[in-house]
């Protein structure tokens, strides 16, 4: 797999995503920013815990890691909203078929341990899971795809159980998207100066340019790629040592059928003689 230089990469990249957000004094103005545009609301603080993982309450049961965990303290509201902002690259056609199961399991992770003992679901707080992909996920050319649960019969009937979910399709446009969000999708796709087309991009980019001349996230980004590397190298010999054993496995079953096969001819030939032997006896 050839390695991709830290300077060629775009925000859809989970590494710089992720070192972004955990970067000091500019994570949460990135964060900040990413949430008022895409959600066209005002925060005055956020909580930034990148690279989350949840582990499943006994060894047998799955996890999960989400990317971009944030306590978001919405102005004017006491509680805090919980948000899940994830690039998403994979698209492949298992990967978007799980889309929606993944996305459940995450809904539930997240509230499980977001409600302390004792408390009343009242407390219970609201989470925004937001996937940004280059792909579309629904194949309807929308920019924008927003999940909530519902009524089937009846769509009217008030239902709010905190959850939502965004799919973000970057070159969605169906749906009449706004300029500032289409603006935005497009260079975190293709993170580059000229795609910075106003002044939160410009100071998105600002920030951008500091996170990637930064020594330290070059050095964490290679010690990163040699990790993700042994990993892959020792999954292709574990592949090659698999494939040898299956081959050996053939080999014996043809040895044990020819063995088999070469039985039975001698017994036939032993039949063959003491019939004759028979003959004789006559």
């Amino acid at each position: 797999m050839e390695k991709r230089k830290l300077e060629n990469m775009n925000l859809l990249d989970d590494f710089l995503f992720g070192s972004m957000l955990m970067y000091p004094d500019i994570g949460k103005p990135f964060a900040r920013l990413l949430l008022r545009i895409i959600l066209n609301r005002e925060f005055e603080d956020l909580e930034i815990v990148p690279q989350k993982v949840f582990y499943g309450s006994d060894t047998e049961y799955h996890g999960a890691r989400l990317d971009v965990y944030m306590n978001g303290k919405e102005r004017l509201k006491p509680e805090k909203d919980i948000f899940d902002m994830e690039p998403e690259k994979d698209k492949g056609k298992d990967s978007i078929s799980v889309l929606p199961k993944r996305v459940r399991f995450y809904h539930a992770v997240i509230d499980s341990h977001s409600l302390e003992s004792g408390e009343t679901y009242h407390a219970l707080r609201n989470v925004v899971i937001i996937l940004i992909m280059p792909f579309d996920p629904f194949g309807k050319g929308r920019m924008v795809y927003t999940v909530r649960n519902q009524c089937v019969e009846d769509s009217e009937i008030p239902y709010d159980d905190g959850a939502q979910t965004l799919f973000l399709y970057t070159k969605g446009t169906e749906g009449n998207p706004p300029e500032a969000l289409k603006a935005l999708l497009k260079y975190m796709e293709e993170t580059v100066r000229e795609n910075a087309v106003n002044e939160e991009l410009q100071e998105i980019q600002r920030m951008v340019d500091i996170v990637k001349k930064d020594k330290e996230v070059g050095l964490r980004y290679m010690k990163i790629y040699e990790r993700e590397e042994l990993i892959r190298e020792m999954a292709r010999e574990e592949e090659r040592k698999n494939t040898e054993r299956e081959r050996i496995r053939a080999d014996q079953e043809a040895l044990r059928a020819d063995y088999e096969a070469s039985r039975a001819d001698q017994a036939e030939e032993q039949i063959r003689k003491l019939m004759k032997e028979l003959e004789t006896l006559k």
